[in-house]
């Protein structure tokens, strides 16, 4: 018997023709159906009565005969036993493959996937929840996604970069903009909607977007929480941020058909050199292309679509673009550093371990303690650089760093030639750095003062004994404050001379 399945229209035709007088093969050649199905239809026909009476049997007759009873009720499933466990696991959201496994190693099921997934076909369809058709007036929203772009080789280390496609759809009018990015960080989630301003002219009421961490901090189906940056790009703008329910992208079906359909009509065959290239080509394509298809559900054009009812109702642009800014928090370290992008700058040292509010432009980067300004420091970019600010720095460290050889010297000429003298040989060492000893003596004015630390440095230099220590202890003794001493005498030329009893050196 064929596996063509017949409706219950078709049988009563075939019922209706019988009585008419037709044969079976005469039925055949009509094409609805076969001769032996309209034998086996005849002879049941004849068991029922159905050819003699006047009126044709109702559907619901014609159901109870020659409905079959489905394979999977005639024949029990091999699951049958594990039902209530695989429909808990399925409630849980655990693959199928994963359940089958599962089965395997726990309940010794012996059975193939094919089994499982036949089981859990019905299960899935009692899942699926009817959903309605969503429209928007002119302006009045747009949905914004990000979906997987092409690969192109780096012209410097030839390695594969991965893109993006940032893809914002009007409702009304399905007009979009599309462009590749590299990333999806915050900067460059601000910068694609200003610039997906910028095509369309204008601003929707409203925006759908996803809960991605650019834009959402805190997922939650009531009361989601709005990253700062966007925030702030949304009050300079004036739309309203939408963001859909957790795993709910139904709610942004638009924009969805959007991305598919870029990543296969765009993506495929594409020869990209690098991201520049890559981004003249798509909005090349989104204008030429994507603007003038024919609508699979409008059945307009998107781009005419899009200047004829949309583009004066969208909400004008500001007179000055909107500064794209990025918050987020920074934690001040133990060098008094916080980090952003891999960059250091530096903030007050009563604020160590503190977290703040980092404000990154395109030009500088902000540091706020709740709403205080703590420190502004110029943006940097390349990976590694520090960029401090002296009075942020400790006063013991910023006295260290600030008294470096060349102050050591100037300091030392205002108390004396003996100093000068003293700091230039101790900083002669060709082995040890003496900044912190030089350093001492120069601070040792402060308690003696100029003229009693002059005096303890030529005694010092007199008995060649050039360190801070000696210094410190003359000063201490008062031995600064005695007579000056003569430098003691050459010995007389007898001792100067080769011993009387000494013998003479041995010449080879």
């Amino acid at each position: 018997m064929s596996n063509r399945r017949f409706e219950m229209h078709n049988y009563r035709q075939v019922i209706f023709r019988m009585r008419s007088g037709q044969s079976d093969r005469s039925i055949a050649q009509a094409g609805i159906m076969g001769r032996t199905k309209c034998a086996l239809v005849r002879q049941i026909a004849q068991r029922q009565g159905w050819l003699d009476q006047v009126a044709l049997p109702a559907e619901e007759e014609l159901a109870a005969v020659f409905f079959r009873t489905p394979a999977s009720q005639s024949h029990p499933s091999t699951l049958t036993p594990f039902a209530e466990q695989i429909a808990n696991w399925h409630q849980q959201g655990i693959r199928g493959t994963t359940i089958h496994q599962s089965l395997k190693r726990l309940c010794g099921f012996s059975g193939s996937y094919s089994a499982v997934r036949r089981f859990l076909k019905p299960l899935e369809k009692a899942c699926e929840k009817p959903s309605c058709v969503l429209d928007f007036a002119p302006g009045e929203a747009a949905q914004v996604d990000f979906g997987r772009g092409p690969s192109y080789a780096d012209a410097w280390n030839h390695e594969m970069v991965r893109t993006w496609i940032f893809v914002m759809t009007l409702c009304f009018s399905r007009h979009m903009f599309a462009m590749l990015v590299t990333n999806q960080s915050v900067a460059t989630w601000l910068l694609c909607h200003r610039l997906a301003f910028e095509h369309f002219g204008g601003v929707p009421a409203r925006l759908i977007i996803d809960n991605l961490k650019s834009a959402i901090t805190r997922a939650c189906y009531f009361e989601p929480e709005v990253q700062r940056s966007y925030a702030e790009l949304a009050l300079g703008y004036g739309f309203l941020i939408s963001p859909c329910p957790p795993r709910d992208p139904k709610k942004k079906g638009q924009v969805e058909s959007a991305v598919k359909y870029v990543k296969g009509s765009f993506s495929p065959l594409r020869d990209i050199r690098c991201l520049e290239e890559g981004n003249r080509q798509l909005s090349q394509w989104v204008l030429e292309v994507a603007g003038n298809r024919i609508h699979g559900t409008t059945r307009q054009r998107p781009l005419s679509l899009f200047c004829e009812a949309e583009r004066h109702l969208l909400r004008p642009l500001p007179a000055q673009p909107v500064e794209l800014a990025a918050w987020c928090r920074a934690t001040v370290h133990g060098n008094c550093h916080v980090q952003f992008e891999k960059c250091q700058y530096s903030a007050p040292f009563r604020l160590v371990h503190q977290s703040l509010w980092l404000k990154a432009t395109q030009s500088t980067v902000k540091l706020y303690r709740d709403t205080e300004l703590v420190a502004i420091h110029p943006r940097l970019h390349r990976p590694g650089q520090r960029h401090t600010i002296d009075e942020h720095m400790p006063p013991e460290a910023l006295a260290f760093k600030l008294r470096d050889p060349q102050w050591c010297l100037r300091q030392a000429e205002t108390i004396g030639p003996g100093c000068e003298q003293l700091i230039r040989t101790l900083f002669a060492d060709r082995v040890l750095d003496n900044l912190r000893a030089a350093q001492g003596v120069i601070g040792l004015a402060r308690k003696y003062g100029p003229a009693r630390l002059e005096s303890a440095c030529n005694r010092a230099l007199l008995h060649d004994n050039v360190h801070y220590r000696s210094v410190k202890t003359i000063l201490e003794k008062g031995l600064d404050q005695l007579p000056s001493e003569t430098p003691l005498a050459p010995l007389p030329t007898i001792y100067t001379q080769a011993g009387r009893f000494l013998r003479p050196a041995m010449v080879n």
